[in-house]
């Protein structure tokens, strides 16, 4: 899931021409901080983080639970 949520906020970067130091601004975070977010392999990150860094970008984190297959 956090694979996921790191590309997208990535591809919402690159398509607003966002640089990682402004992000990191946006965020009121270090550039350090906004690496450990964009490292998929990082699962530390908390979904309060994730929702600054969504509305760092003039969006929305939204997350559902779904039944089952």
């Amino acid at each position: 899931m956090k694979r996921v949520l790191v590309c997208q906020i990535t591809q919402a970067m690159t398509k607003q021409k966002i640089t990682k130091s402004d992000m990191a601004k946006r965020m009121k975070t270090s550039r350090a901080a906004l690496d450990r977010l964009l490292d998929a392999q990082n699962t530390s990150v908390t979904l309060r983080t994730m929702g600054r860094a969504a509305a760092a970008l003039g969006k929305e984190l939204s997350i559902s639970l779904k039944d089952a297959a």
